[in-house]
Formats: C-alpha cells, sequence, structure tokens
C-alpha cells in the first residue's frame, strides 16, 4: 500500500525524482575526465594502479544510493508524520507503526537503487566496470540504500522543526568529501584514517571500489556486516520512535 502511494506520487512529480540521478554523474565528468587527466592513476584496492575515474566512480555509486535513501527517508517522511499526518491516517487500517516503517524505508531502497542502476549504466558507458563482479555492486547498493534509509528514518522521527534538517546536510556532507570517495585512505594521518573508517560510506565505498575492480576480499564481510548493524538498529529505532509518536 505504501509502497504503491510513493510509486504514484513520483509519478506526477518525476523530475524532481530523477534530478538526484545527474548530481554523482556531473561530479564523475567533471572530476573523473576533468581533474582526471591531471592527477593521473591512482591504487586501487589491491594496490594495482587504476585511472583517477575509476577510483572516484564507485565512490560516487555509493553516494548515489546513500543520497536517494536518506533524503527520501527523512524530507519526505518528516512532511507526511508532521504536515501531511498521512500515518495517523494509516493507523485506522490494518497497518501498524511497524508496517509504516518498513514500507516508508522500502521506497527509500527503490529510490536509492533506482539511482545505484542508473549510475552503474553510466560507469559502463564510460568502460568503467572491468569485472564480473561489478554484477554484484547493484544488490550491494540496494544493501547500502536500505541500511541508510533504516537510519534515515529513525532520525527523522526526533526531528522537530526543518531546521533540524541542517544536522542531516552536516552528517551527509563530510562523508561525502571525506569517506574515501575522492582520495585514497592513505592521504589522511593515522587519527583521521581511524575517524575516516568509522563512517558508514567508508564501507559503502569500500563495497563498491572492490565489486567494481574485481579486488574481492574477505575483509568485504565486515563492510556487509556493518551494514547489517545500521538495518537492525535503524529499523528497531523508527518503528518504536513512531508506535510512540502515532499512537500516544
Amino acid at each position: 500500500m505504501l509502497l504503491e502511494r510513493s510509486a504514484l506520487i513520483s509519478r506526477r512529480g518525476w523530475l524532481v525524482f530523477v534530478s538526484g540521478f545527474f548530481e554523482p554523474v556531473f561530479y564523475l565528468v567533471a572530476m573523473g575526465q576533468g581533474l582526471g587527466s591531471l592527477v593521473g592513476a591512482l591504487p586501487g584496492p589491491d594496490g594495482a594502479p587504476i585511472s583517477y575515474a575509476a577510483f572516484i566512480a564507485p565512490g560516487l555509486l555509493a553516494a548515489s544510493a546513500m543520497n536517494g535513501a536518506v533524503f527520501d527517508s527523512t524530507f519526505n517522511v518528516f512532511f507526511k508524520l508532521k504536515y501531511a499526518k498521512l500515518y495517523d491516517a494509516m493507523l485506522a487500517t490494518p497497518l501498524g507503526p511497524v508496517d509504516i516503517a518498513l514500507g516508508e524505508i522500502g521506497w527509500a531502497l527503490i529510490r536509492g537503487g533506482l539511482y545505484a542502476l542508473g549510475f552503474l549504466s553510466v560507469m559502463a558507458g564510460f568502460g568503467l566496470l572491468t569485472s564480473p563482479w561489478a554484477l554484484l555492486a547493484l544488490p550491494a547498493a540496494l544493501v547500502v540504500a536500505f541500511a541508510f534509509a533504516a537510519v534515515g528514518m529513525a532520525a527523522t522521527s526526533f526531528m522537530r522543526s526543518w531546521q533540524d534538517f541542517d544536522l542531516v546536510t552536516l552528517a551527509i556532507l563530510p562523508m561525502f568529501l571525506f569517506s574515501t570517495t575522492f582520495f585514497p585512505l592513505s592521504v589522511y594521518p593515522p587519527v583521521l584514517q581511524t575517524v575516516v573508517q568509522c563512517l558508514p560510506l567508508y564501507h559503502a565505498v569500500e563495497l563498491m571500489r572492490g565489486l567494481t575492480t574485481g579486488a574481492v576480499h574477505v575483509g568485504m564481510l565486515g563492510n556487509l556486516a556493518y551494514f547489517a548493524v545500521m538495518i537492525v538498529l535503524g529499523v528497531a529505532v523508527a518503528s518504536r520512535r513512531l508506535d510512540a509518536l502515532l499512537l500516544r
């Protein structure tokens, strides 16, 4: 029910929906093709040199999944919760708070997955997918989108006004810039390396970079475990908070 409604609404506002696809493409063209001609090759996950475009593209892929999921599970959910009062009406049906949480997270996952699919197509067009392991990049992107959507909706349940969403930008923008999206981890001092390795987008970038370049290793299971924890905690907190907000 929630997924069908979200799909119908997105068909009406399709321009807003697809606009999020273009931002990482612009970054890839400007940074990968433009700046990349000056930077040259960088070491890949296995130490072998790869082009700068091939280095940043997996990071932009991870950011596509993150952005699509986060912005749908924060701004859109907040409007429905505080202003449209949509969820209050839904509770008059057999749906419960857990169903609402899973429905909204599911749609945010789909949006993040569609952004990732579109960007993967662009990567293929630029010849940046050189390994059969890249076929698993889309399922990995769905896991990433699921995790960020769950945490995003949980965080939204604590928001009191639109001004609170400055905190979302404050969290997303530094992650996008510093989670080895544009630079290898080795450029940071040891203390900052530890901080960066704690960021969720770093684990998404490591996952995507390993799959798209074919440098698959056992440590990537740790990246997946990180997102599994995010999913469990996010869904649990979002469900409990919706239960408290809507059934009080």
